[in-house]
């Protein structure tokens, strides 16, 4: 398994403007998908990962390449 290659339940961090953040993998998408009008480029072989923040409960979404898993 590549080492950006995620499973929902993975605990991840990730560099956000505000400093390193820390979530929970909540979805993985394989397809595009739009959020708040903004689409999102996902395919099977690079998905985006929805991520929701451990302190905040913000959702986010990255691909595998920005993520870092946390023991």
């Amino acid at each position: 398994m590549p080492s950006d290659t995620f499973k929902v339940g993975d605990i991840v961090s990730w560099n956000s403007e505000a400093g390193y953040v820390s979530g929970r993998i909540c979805g993985v998408h394989t397809a595009p998908f739009m959020v708040n009008g903004y689409q999102h480029h996902a395919t099977p072989t690079n998905p985006q990962y929805e991520i929701v923040s451990l302190k905040t409960t913000h959702i986010a979404f990255h691909k595998g390449s920005a993520l870092t898993r946390v023991d």
